[in-house]
C-alpha cells in the first residue's frame, strides 16, 4: 500500500509541476480568447492536484511512511510542508483573476486585463515555479536524511 501511495504522490507532484508550467507558459504569450478560456482549466487542474497531492502527502506522513513524529520534527519536510501551503495560497492570486473572466470569455470577448496586472500574475506564477525548486530540494534533503 506504501508503494501505491507513494506512487499517487508522484503522479499528482508532476501534474501540479506541469500544469504549473503549462500556465506559466500561456500567461506569458498576448492574452487571446482561446488562452483567456485555457488558463482557468489548467489551473482548475492545477488546484485539482495539489489538494490531491497534500491529500495523499498527509495520508503517507500519518499511516504509510515513517510516522508523524519523524516527519514533523524534520526540518527538510517542515519546510517543503510550509513552502507548499504558501504556494497553495499564493495560488490564489492568479485563480482569482482567472475567474474574473468568466463572464467576458462566455460572451466570447478578450477580458480587459492591465498590463500591470498581467505582469503581476506573471510574477506570482514564476514565484510559484521558483518555490517548487525548494519543495524539490526539501525532498531531496529528505531522501537523503539531510536537514533533519
Amino acid at each position: 500500500m506504501s508503494t501505491l501511495f507513494a506512487f499517487l504522490h508522484h503522479v499528482a507532484a508532476f501534474t501540479l509541476v506541469s500544469a504549473l508550467a503549462v500556465e506559466f507558459a500561456l500567461i506569458r504569450q498576448d492574452l487571446t480568447l482561446a488562452i483567456a478560456r485555457r488558463l482557468p482549466i489548467v489551473d482548475a487542474v492545477l488546484g485539482i492536484s495539489a489538494g490531491f497531492l497534500l491529500v495523499v502527502g498527509l495520508l503517507r506522513v500519518f499511516f504509510f511512511e515513517k510516522g508523524a513524529a519523524y516527519y514533523f520534527h524534520s526540518h527538510a519536510f517542515m519546510t517543503k510542508f510550509s513552502v507548499f501551503i504558501a504556494v497553495g495560497l499564493l495560488s490564489i492570486i492568479p485563480t482569482l483573476e482567472f475567474l474574473s473572466w468568466r463572464k467576458p470569455v462566455k460572451a466570447g470577448e478578450i477580458p480587459a486585463v492591465s498590463a500591470r496586472k498581467l505582469r503581476f500574475i506573471r510574477s506570482v506564477i514564476h514565484g510559484e515555479l521558483a518555490a517548487v525548486v525548494i519543495i524539490l530540494l526539501c525532498a531531496a534533503m529528505m531522501a537523503r536524511g539531510g536537514w533533519i
